[in-house]
């Protein structure tokens, strides 16, 4: 391997940073996937995006960082992103800030000396699994067709293996030795700690002192247009298409009886299905032990769970589910003898000498020809009007490709056309309950040509994209029912927040909060609690309370008092309270090591100076596009 003429050989460390050899290893990984991406070609002879100090950023290594973070990115959302969706999460400043921390380490480690031997180096790369051959050792031929294939040579990648443990040493210089403040910590403890117990009382529309009234056209009319954005249609895409569904045309489909009576014969099992046993199975490791059992069990001494945990299992390893006598084998009869739920045994089984448990019997069900014929009837017509659509895909590619209009084509090919208004948020039905053709309406484009689409679900589709509709108000009469559900859903809120304010103001005077209905309470809930029903902001709202105080909580659907009945301070001993403290000691630590070494690389940036050249970080984007 290539070696440098500038280093400080060291004595091997005992303490290495896993982390940084990570990154190297997935970032041989990623290498492997970038095979073909151009990396190394951004025009104008340009290498370098910027510099920190004397440390170059390399146009190279900006995009790899970039494609490894999008990468990430997409494996995390469960599909691909593009450049453009990765900068609207910010990635790309993002990749560029750690880009740039990372070189202003290099500066710095270079400029007072800090550096690794040729043996670490080598260590590392000989125990990286990208780099081993079929003997499940370093292979050098693997070593250097891996690099050669990626544009590095062997210099660069041991100079970068070597660049990531001096940053590892200056980064590790920097964050060590961090405490946290017993202060802090006790004070942290204290409030994550901290408990507290309360009384809900929740109202409804009964706690009114007269139910709500029915609103006027007035009100109806106000509502609406005080809250037209809630009753208009969004975006939409005007488009018209013409189909072929198996469903429509499955009707005109013949089946023939005697294909109907094979594909009854062949799927014979789904329809004479063996009258069945719910079965669990309990192994011993001889006739004489399974005979104890047994006898103890019909003694009374033991139940059949009792003789379960006595082996080491649970019910879910011992069941069978249901199965047939042919299925149990020897055991078969036996279990099959018992004529209610029972244990039958010992008896044997592929595992040796069982108790066999029957929890229930299962009837056998016999469907005939005649019943079944219907049915399977409607699966063949379906079957075969797909094979007649998938039939007639070119005949009517062929007729879009001639120039005819999507009309022209219904009429000639006999198929179904209609014009919808397509918003994707909406509830699929009809012709968009088909998945194919919702993702080919979503990317459909103004000036696009229709074309067949062959659908999984057998259909046949041309779509065309006549205009985009802007957001439409709906009518007040087509939306009147929703207009007045909202807006008694409205007064109804105002109405119970206002009850609730009274109620409040009622307890506070001396009253009993169970006087105005019924109160559940809940004992030493802690910040993270929950409680099923109330709204996010009661837990928040009372932690915020002061001891024996009354507030109201307000939420969608929700109106309720509550008092705070007693604070329960954070335990200070106990297994629990010491994990607790453990764990905030480490985060605080962790924190105060994080902000130190921030300040640290960003004020070696400062210090060595940051030089960016847009035209070169353009010219990676436009080749991530």
């Amino acid at each position: 391997m290539a070696k440098t003429t500038t280093e400080t050989e060291e004595r091997p460390r005992k303490k290495k940073s896993a982390g940084s050899i990570l990154v190297w290893t997935l970032l041989v990984l990623v290498m492997l996937g970038l095979g073909g991406f151009g990396v190394t070609n951004f025009g104008g002879g340009v290498t370098a995006i910027g510099r920190v100090g004397d440390r170059e950023i390399t146009t190279t290594d900006y995009a790899r960082a970039l494609q490894q973070e999008m990468n990430a990115l997409s494996a995390q959302f469960g599909q691909p992103i593009t450049f453009a969706q990765a900068q609207a999460f910010g990635l790309d400043q993002r990749v560029l800030q750690t880009l740039i921390t990372r070189a202003a380490l290099d500066n710095e480690a270079a400029k007072i000396g800090i550096s690794v031997g040729d043996a670490t180096v080598a260590n590392e790369i000989t125990a990286m699994q990208a780099f081993q051959g079929t003997a499940g050792v370093f292979d050098r031929d693997t070593y250097r067709f891996t690099l050669e294939r990626n544009n590095l040579t062997e210099a660069q990648f041991e100079q970068g293996i070597r660049e990531d443990a001096a940053r590892s040493v200056l980064q590790g210089a920097v964050v060590g030795g961090f405490t946290a403040p017993v202060a802090a910590v006790d004070a942290l403890a204290a409030w994550a700690g901290e408990t507290r117990s309360f009384s809900l009382l929740q109202l409804t529309e009964g706690d009114l002192a007269a139910p709500l009234s029915a609103p006027t056209e007035e009100e109806v009319k106000a509502f609406y247009d005080e809250n037209i954005d809630r009753f208009t249609r969004p975006e939409a895409k005007r488009i018209t298409y013409v189909a072929l569904v198996p469903e429509t045309l499955a009707p005109t489909m013949e089946v023939d009886e005697t294909a109907l009576r094979a594909l009854y014969d062949e799927r014979i099992d789904e329809f004479m299905i063996p009258e069945k046993r719910l079965v669990e199975r309990l192994v011993y490791p001889s006739d004489e032990e399974a005979a104890a059992a047994k006898a103890r069990l019909d003694a009374g001494e033991v139940t059949f769970d009792d003789l379960v945990a006595e082996r080491g299992l649970t019910l879910d390893v011992i069941d069978l589910g249901d199965v047939s006598k042919v299925q149990l084998g020897a055991a078969g009869d036996g279990v099959f003898a018992l004529t209610e739920p029972g244990v039958a045994g010992p008896l044997p089984s592929d595992l040796g000498p069982a108790l066999f448990r029957m929890n229930a019997i299962l009837a056998a069900q016999e469907t005939t020809f005649e019943a079944a014929k219907e049915s399977l009837g409607a699966e063949m017509r379906t079957d075969a009007a797909r094979r007649a659509i998938d039939a007639r895909s070119e005949e009517i590619n062929d007729l879009l490709a001639s120039g005819a209009e999507l009309e022209e084509v219904a009429q000639e090919a006999g198929m179904e056309i209609a014009t919808i208004d397509y918003v994707a948020t909406d509830t699929p039905e009809g012709i968009t309950a088909y998945s194919g053709f919702r993702e080919a309406a979503d990317a459909l484009q103004e000036g696009d040509f229709p074309e067949a689409i062959m659908l999984d679900e057998g259909a046949l589709v041309a779509l065309r994209l006549d205009e985009i509709v802007p957001p439409t108000p709906v009518p007040l009469e087509e939306a009147r029912e929703d207009v007045v559900a909202a807006w008694t859903a409205d007064a109804l809120a105002k109405a119970l927040a206002a009850r609730a304010a009274e109620v409040k103001a009622e307890v506070e005077g001396g009253a009993s909060l169970g006087a105005f209905g019924i109160v559940s309470v809940t004992r030493n809930i802690g910040r993270d609690g929950f409680v099923e029903g109330a709204p996010d902001t009661l837990i928040p709202t009372l932690f915020e309370m002061a001891d024996g105080a009354i507030a109201v909580v307000e939420g969608p659907g929700f109106a309720g008092v509550i008092r705070l009945d007693g604070i329960t301070p954070a335990a200070t001993t106990g297994e629990d309270a010491e994990a607790m403290r453990d764990m905030i000691e480490v985060r605080a630590r962790q924190a105060l090591a994080q902000d130190a070494f921030t300040l640290f690389a960003n004020g070696l940036s400062n210090e060595a100076g940051i030089q960016l050249d847009q035209t070169a970080i353009n010219a990676v984007h436009a080749q991530m596009n």
